[in-house]
């Protein structure tokens, strides 16, 4: 019989399923704008923090505005780091903390969604950076070794789990000592009224699996992780209310830069 976690889970990837099968850059499901042009994407994008130079160095495809920031701005990669990216998607992030950490360096991609692993090894394939890679897995079971990674960025992602201190654990396993989140996320500004937590379509736009800043806390410090750092972004109700007009979930969750660091 299927458990509450595994509904949640289904039901999220069948979201972005559709996506990456969409002919447009985004079908309007999930963490986005509703119109799926690409004018709209890119607009999205900037308005999440990304400029326009790490745009136009994307290839194609790639950057479907569905995010909530950008953790790239807050991750501060240095040459020959290794990076995680949890829930990569078409790859945006990975493409860009491939230059940045450069040849000497490594980048990994971590997604469920089968249709999407493939869409960003395609656009991989576009562009020479042999030094990131894509595989298949749940957040909450990382298809990554003890203590390899350097950093860990996502994008809008961990919102989506049902068993987010399992997704924070794992991340803590991969960490080698010293190595530091640097993650964009929505978070919850009050408790959720039960309508919103138990709608899917909510879920789907980063919503109703939002926590609040007082429960990541302690998940991070239950853990182990140091030095947490969870900021909110003002700026970023004017693009979450676009995710599901009229549902008013911008006074329900705002986007925040989420660190810390694996002591």
């Amino acid at each position: 019989m299927a458990t509450e976690s595994d509904v949640i889970r289904q039901s999220v990837l069948e979201i972005y399923d559709e996506i990456a099968r969409a002919d447009e850059a985004n079908c309007g499901c999930g963490c986005g704008p509703a119109d799926g042009s690409h004018l709209t994407v890119a607009v999205a994008s900037t308005r999440m923090g990304y400029s326009q130079k790490e745009l136009d160095a994307l290839p194609d495809g790639s950057d479907l505005g569905l995010g909530c920031g950008n953790p790239q701005a807050i991750a501060v990669l240095q040459p020959g780091e290794t990076v995680l990216d949890l829930g990569s998607g078409a790859g945006i992030d990975c493409f860009l903390a491939g230059r940045q950490v450069t040849d000497s360096g490594r980048v990994i991609g971590v997604d469920m969604t089968v249709s999407m692993i493939a869409k960003a090894r395609t656009n991989a394939a576009k562009v020479d950076l042999d030094n990131v890679e894509f595989r298949l897995g749940e957040i909450e079971h990382l298809p990554v070794a003890d203590s390899s990674i350097d950093v860990i960025i996502s994008n809008c992602v961990i919102n989506l789990s049902p068993d987010k201190p399992a997704v924070y654990a794992e991340a803590f396993r991969v960490l080698k000592a010293g190595g530091r989140l640097a993650i964009s996320d929505v978070v919850a500004l009050t408790e959720l009224p039960a309508e919103v937590k138990d709608d899917m379509e909510l879920l789907g736009s980063c919503v109703s699996g939002a926590a609040t800043i007082p429960e990541l806390e302690e998940m991070l410090t239950d853990i182990g992780f140091g030095d947490i750092q969870i900021k909110t972004a003002a700026e970023s109700r004017d693009f979450i209310q676009e995710w599901a007009p009229g549902s008013k979930m911008e006074d329900y969750v705002v986007s925040a830069s989420i660190e810390a660091t694996k002591n």
